[in-house]
């Protein structure tokens, strides 16, 4: 992969890593060798929430723990963000993401959309209003919050 974002960069385009930041030790060192311009990381659920949001029964948040931090020391520019679920999402779970995320420039609430390939039937989006409930939430710790999707 190295190879490849060498090219696009001696190319002379910019390049935006998208990740869910499970591999934080890869995304160091893309950042670090000086690969990669920007990142989008999905910050799926809170801690507690996390494996279930994934869809799995155990998972381990300790490097998508590691990979916020690294964010969040600002080697790169980045933004965080949610795809918001009405059956994984409460509000509790976004003051818990913003305590974890305290200090980040920006942060994508994203609207739901069933476009298939799901980790699980039943899955509904919130409507506006609790959006921007999510929003007012969020804004107490991040200096940008935008909803996408309504």
């Amino acid at each position: 992969m190295d190879e490849l974002l060498k090219k696009i960069r001696d190319m002379g385009y910019l390049i935006k890593l998208d990740t869910n930041g499970s591999f934080p030790e890869r995304l160091i060192r893309l950042v670090e060798e000086g690969l990669i311009d920007q990142v989008a990381m999905d910050l799926k659920n809170s801690r507690e929430k996390y494996a279930r949001t994934v869809g799995l029964g155990q998972f381990d948040v300790r490097p998508i723990e590691e990979s916020v931090e690294y964010l969040l020391e600002g080697h790169v520019p980045y933004a965080f963000r949610t795809t918001v679920v009405r059956e994984f999402h409460q509000k509790s779970d976004f003051e818990e993401m913003g305590r974890w995320i305290r200090g980040a420039a920006t942060y994508y609430i994203q609207q739901f959309e069933n476009s298939g390939g799901l980790i699980r039937e039943g899955l509904h989006a919130y409507d506006e209003p609790v959006l921007l409930q999510v929003k007012a939430i969020m804004e107490n710790y991040v200096g940008e919050v935008e909803i996408r999707g309504i």
